[in-house]
């Protein structure tokens, strides 16, 4: 049986008077710097066999903002498979942050390709706020699921 790539992550909401809105994280490195839409993600990381997707969450949390997972009642959204195949799983949690708080992780790839140097990016370039509907348009395809699952049960 193939490996199976799995993902955790939490996306918080809070309520406005205008609805809620969700954090998203705008992906770091050069294949997203010049894209918008469908380059935002729920903040999640892969985890292995060893790991509860509930650890791998909130661990990935702080990975990816640098700022610990805020306490209270997770919401479970499901998963999703994207279009890679990647499993995806994500609670959504009631919590506000400010995005100029965050301190992103990062990570390290060759770049240019096939240049023999490596570079350092951070996992998340951006983090705002977004309306659902914003949201939707801001996402990568497969994770809007998550927008609707979590409209349903506010």
């Amino acid at each position: 049986m193939a490996d199976i790539r799995r993902s955790a992550g939490l996306l918080l909401f809070r309520r406005t008077a205008a609805g809620a809105e969700v954090l998203l994280g705008h992906m770091g490195g050069p294949f997203w710097a010049r894209k918008d839409a469908g380059a935002w993600s729920v903040p999640k990381g892969e985890y292995g066999d060893d790991e509860q997707p509930w650890d791998a969450a909130r661990r990935e949390f702080r990975e990816e903002l640098g700022l610990a997972a805020p306490e209270g009642t997770p919401l479970p959204l499901g998963e999703v498979v994207q279009s890679g195949g990647k499993h995806v799983t994500v609670w959504a949690l009631e919590a506000d942050l400010d995005p100029a708080d965050v301190v992103p992780g990062t990570f390290t790839m060759e770049w240019p390709p096939r240049s023999g140097r490596t570079a350092e990016f951070p996992e998340l370039d951006r983090v705002a706020w977004f309306t659902l509907d914003a949201a939707r348009e801001a996402l990568v395809k497969a994770q809007a699921a998550f927008l609707d699952r979590l409209a349903q049960q506010l």
